[in-house]
């Protein structure tokens, strides 16, 4: 008797806050449930009212959009970046809880989401260097007032890009001047700050701002962060409303000041030494410091807005032909465009891109909260040791070699200093590809959403915003730092010892994955890695055909491809890890019991449709790099004479069975009357490559089955449950 097959799970609903809490691991956070909570109600309430009134066709700083700051206050956005002794309801590391924040403010509009975090990236120079005083001072007080409370609300701005021609061409070169103003024996100088801000987010209504200045006084050291605050004597002007296109529920201006401060206002303090004021830290130490935290968030607001498009793009293809032919119950009716391949394929696409790059940004934002209490401890270490400069970097310099040595024989690491230089080695790697990634490759993405709307995309009222999501994403890719910076960054962290040690280890750990769940894509993706490394050191020794080494910064044509390609694989593994997650952990959560199993089956199958798109990704790139800086063989004498002709191997097959085939298969063949085959060259010999080539023919292979995966993805599609409309309006 044929027994019947058992059927296979489907997703039957769109991903829940239960399930998303598995996957990005804050299912035991009960602050962070209520932080989400409180960010999505503004969100798509007051937020998502306001878009729908057109309140983004404005470059002003409206009564209407200033409405929105009383309800950042009231839903705990404002408090979620402060410690509970400053008026914050989070304790410790907050990298996760503000990353879901904007996550949550940037699936409805990411101005209201940059409106809330510019504020907190004003702060975040004291935040992170500030001393004791002035994070009592500015950082507390910026807490929203309490009932009966009289005091002035801190709302900060961070002014550090210049006027164009310097805006966007690097942030060390500083067009804001410092000089000292007055300096009376035995009293604190006061400081004259110069700076022209350009593209300054909340300028229409800080009060408060840290500005980056360069010293223009011989008695001032370098340069540095200095607070400004309004009401200080001189000038300060707002300045004139940015006209951007996109992100226009936050304010930009281009704001002018020229003010009187007190020293004390310098970021992190200032010592004297031989009648020169020398800043505890220089303005780019600063903004290393709050930048690789931040850029992560940043490539989250465009992970949300992928993830925001799934459901109105299934909407409307749905419901694309109803009013006219097909009854209901039909398929014109019930599916619409949904009918087509090519539609459903393509938002397969979309979705998978949107869970890596949203996998890949919390992944990021957990390791800075994990990062940050041992950069603290690593701090006092070295200051309990009195070592700075060299010494210090020598004593990091040991820590790491400990942490290598450990981490080969994969033997925990549990020395502070060590733990601390695994870490780092991941954070700036993770931090720039989650920047670089998510906003660049998810830029061209929301295209994709937004054209799967056809004509109805480009419109105002189009559900879920998706044409001004599309337009937002494009400022986000340049928002602390436009791609190139972010290459730049990668290109030199990627090479690191400590983070390549543990690249391999997560090689081998993905090909015992593909041996447990041969359907997540693990295999493809475990080879691509294989193929990116073999690579980089290939790159690393290797020279062009002109004898100019390869892998050099100024060699941009080599290290960004390479660090984009290094981009594509982080993401597709993060993915695949929080599936993993999910599948052991949802299984604990009664409120998943129903639907589990279908959920896991179609993010496996996303999985792999992402680890075969990020395996063709890495094949194409590193074969351009190590194939393309050699010159292409060319038709000289000798080339000639090697040629088989066509007559020759016809003499020669009665002699050698089958030598015609496999000269033709293996070598250059010249027909009658040629010199040599029309093509451009000899076929090129493979020669120190053969190990190259052999991984990349073993990774075409490797992504067998992806196209299996995204017809059941796409059938599932067809099938999955939506609301009748968004829980926000249009």
């Amino acid at each position: 008797m044929k027994t019947m097959e058992k059927p296979s799970p489907e997703l039957t609903t769109l991903p829940s806050d239960d399930l998303r809490q598995i996957m990005w691991r804050f299912a035991d956070r009960y602050d962070l449930h209520m932080l989400v909570q409180g960010a999505r109600a503004v969100a798509r309430g007051p937020v998502a009212r306001l878009v729908a009134d057109g309140g983004r066709n404005s470059h002003e700083w409206t009564a209407a959009k200033a409405s929105l700051l009383p309800h950042f206050d009231e839903s705990g956005i404002t408090a979620a970046f402060l410690d509970p002794e400053q008026g914050g309801f989070i304790a410790g590391p907050k990298n996760l809880a503000l990353a879901l924040m904007a996550f949550e403010l940037s699936w409805v509009d990411a101005g209201a989401a940059t409106c809330s975090l510019a504020g907190n990236l004003g702060l975040a120079p004291i935040h992170e260097r500030g001393t004791p005083e002035q994070r009592a001072k500015y950082v507390a007080n910026a807490a929203p007032l309490k009932p009966g409370e009289n005091r002035r609300q801190v709302r900060a701005a961070f002014a550090l890009t210049e006027p164009i021609p310097f805006v966007g061409v690097e942030t060390g070169m500083l067009a804001g001047k410092v000089r000292v103003a007055e300096w009376i024996a035995g009293q604190e100088p006061l400081l004259q700050v110069d700076k022209r801000g350009r593209f300054i987010t909340n300028m229409g209504f800080a009060n408060v701002v840290t500005a980056a200045v360069d010293s223009d006084d011989p008695r001032i050291k370098g340069s540095c962060m200095v607070i400004l605050e309004e009401g200080d004597p001189g000038l300060w002007d707002r300045g004139t409303p940015t006209k951007k296109l996109v992100h226009q529920l936050s304010s930009t201006n281009d704001p002018i000041f020229n003010l009187k401060v007190p020293a004390s206002r310098i970021v992190g303090g200032y010592t004297v030494k031989d009648g020169v004021i020398i800043p505890k830290y220089s303005h780019a130490e600063i903004i290393e410091a709050v930048f690789r935290r931040t850029r992560v968030t940043v490539g989250l607001m465009t992970a949300a807005k992928l993830l925001s498009a799934i459901e109105p793009v299934i909407l409307y293809q749905r419901r694309r032909f109803r009013g006219g032919q097909g009854a209901p119950g039909t398929p014109r009716y019930e599916l619409g465009i949904q009918q087509k391949e090519d539609a459903l394929h393509r938002l397969v696409d979309i979705w998978a891109t949107g869970e890596a790059s949203a996998s890949l940004g919390f992944e990021a934002a957990r390791l800075f909260d994990q990062l940050d209490p041992l950069e603290k401890e690593k701090d006092r270490i070295l200051a309990e040791k009195k070592l700075t400069g060299r010494a210090a970097f020598k004593e990091l310099g040991k820590a790491q070699e400990e942490a290598l040595s450990l981490l080969k024989t994969r033997q925990p690491i549990e020395s502070p200093l060590a733990r601390f230089t695994q870490l780092d080695s991941l954070a700036g790697v993770l931090c720039p590809a989650c920047k670089l990634w998510n906003t660049g490759h998810g830029a061209n993405m929301m295209r994709e959403a937004v054209s799967l709307m056809g004509g109805y995309g480009v419109t105002e009222d189009c559900p879920g915003f998706l044409g001004q999501k599309w337009m937002d994403a494009q400022l986000e890719a340049t928002y602390e730092g436009p791609e190139a910076v972010q290459r730049l960054q990668l290109s030199i962290t990627m090479t690191n010892e400590l983070f390549l040690a543990q690249f391999k280890q997560w090689t081998a750990d993905l090909m015992r994955v593909a041996s447990e769940r041969p359907g997540t894509g693990a295999c493809a993706l475990a080879t691509a890695m294989r193929l990116w490394l073999w690579t980089l050191k290939h790159v690393q020794s290797a020279t062009d055909a002109d004898g100019a080494k390869l892998y050099h910064k100024t060699r941009q044509g080599v290290t960004f491809p390479l660090a984009d390609a290094l981009c594509w694989l982080l993401a597709a593994r993060q993915f695949i890890l929080d599936t993993i997650e999910l599948e052991t952990g949802g299984a604990a959560n009664a409120a998943l019991a129903g639907g589990l199993a279908g959920t896991v089956a179609f993010f496996t199958d996303l999985c792999h449709v992402q680890a075969a798109r990020a395996a063709g990704e890495v094949g194409r790139l590193c074969a351009e790099i190590v194939h393309g800086y050699n010159r292409h063989p060319a038709w000289d004498e000798a080339s000639c004479r090697a040629c088989y002709g066509a007559e020759e191997l016809t003499e020669l097959e009665g002699i050698i069975p089958g030598i015609d085939s496999s000269a033709r298969a293996y070598s250059d063949v010249s027909e009658s009357g040629e010199a040599h085959p029309l093509k451009a060259g000899p076929c090129v010999k493979i020669g120190a490559l053969e190990g190259f080539a052999a991984l990349r023919a073993k990774l075409d292979t490797c992504i067998t089955g992806c196209r299996l995966a995204k017809d059941r993805a796409a059938e599932s599609l067809t099938k999955v449950m939506t609301r009748e409309a968004l829980d926000y309006p249009a």
